[in-house]
């Protein structure tokens, strides 16, 4: 990948958090306040047809403010952090040549340590590959295949919870593929920084207390905006399932084991609050390990002008 030449203008921010933490509305204040363009960094967001159950930007919340990497894919289709940072890099230079300020914004980890400290050259997904771990899922279960992966790469096999279908699946396919270890993929990782100033921000209630009655609150407002039937649309589409990464995200899931039986609507309400909050768990530990982040208070006032006084603050 060629990446964007170094920039000597204001530091690009990047403003992570948990889910349901008011990352939304920090970004809006600061991209009105510095003539700024949003860059999504959420693998939910990009799917078009799903938006109350994301808690995607509203066209009221997005009005004035560009708003990138927002429905870019059907539900069917695939995503991966390579495309991602391939599209920023993209964006990054589109929005400065027009003289405006690149703002990132989300809540999938992964992808903000992509852009921070790159990714591995991985060999793209071969369908059929895909196909038979996928039938060897339906056959032993994802804790056999992980039991699989460990006998030849422990240390991936160490690194991922033996019920992470995605990643598992995915590390074994990345074997099977090329022979390689995904852990020595990225041992081989080419070392790179981040080509712009860079001034990372997380964003949180000091409480946990806090975020998860934010959680519940905002899941039940989901519910009442119509996120049943949303859900439904898809799953009556009749070309998507719970294989798809769409459809696993945080609710959908729950919500799409409820419309096929599974569930009753109170339980998948429940495990869809679970759910989401061992998702802000999960982003909470890539976080405290995060190297050069700045925490602000969800609940403090003036988040947004004390963040451009950090701006302010950064030497360029």
């Amino acid at each position: 990948m060629t990446l964007p030449k170094a920039s000597r203008e204001l530091p690009i921010v990047s403003i992570m958090g948990p889910t349901a933490s008011g990352k939304t509305d920090l970004s809006i204040g600061l991209a009105q306040a510095i003539d700024g363009e949003i860059i999504s960094v959420d693998s939910a967001l990009i799917y078009r047809g799903m938006d109350i159950g994301t808690a995607k930007p509203t066209k009221e919340e997005q009005a004035g403010i560009p708003h990138h990497l927002l429905d870019i894919c059907d539900p069917a289709e695939s995503y991966s952090a390579a495309d991602f940072l391939a599209d920023t890099f993209r964006l990054i230079d589109d929005i400065k040549a027009r003289g405006r300020s690149p703002i990132l914004a989300g809540g999938t980890m992964l992808y903000f340590k992509a852009l921070v400290a790159g990714l591995a050259d991985l060999p793209a997904t071969d369908e059929q590959v895909r196909q038979q771990v996928q039938q060897r899922i339906r056959e032993h279960g994802i804790e056999q295949l992980h039991a699989y992966l460990a006998t030849f790469d422990p240390k991936t096999a160490e690194r991922l919870h033996a019920t992470d279908t995605q990643r598992v699946s995915r590390a074994v396919e990345v074997y099977l593929m090329s022979g390689k270890p995904l852990s020595q993929y990225h041992a081989e990782q080419e070392q790179y920084s981040f080509p712009y100033p860079l001034l990372q921000v997380a964003i949180a209630p000091t409480e946990r207390d806090v975020l998860h009655q934010r959680i519940e609150k905002r899941f039940d407002q989901m519910l009442a905006a119509g996120f049943e039937e949303e859900v439904r649309k898809l799953y009556e589409r009749g070309d998507l399932t719970l294989e798809h990464p769409s459809i696993r995200c945080v609710g959908y899931r729950q919500m799409w084991q409820y419309l096929s039986g599974e569930l009753s609507l109170e339980e998948a309400r429940f495990r869809g609050i679970v759910a989401t909050r061992q998702l802000a768990k999960r982003q909470f530990t890539w976080l405290r390990s995060w190297e050069g982040v700045e925490w602000m208070d969800s609940l403090a006032a003036n988040n947004c002008h004390k963040l451009l006084k950090k701006m302010g603050n950064i030497s360029i």
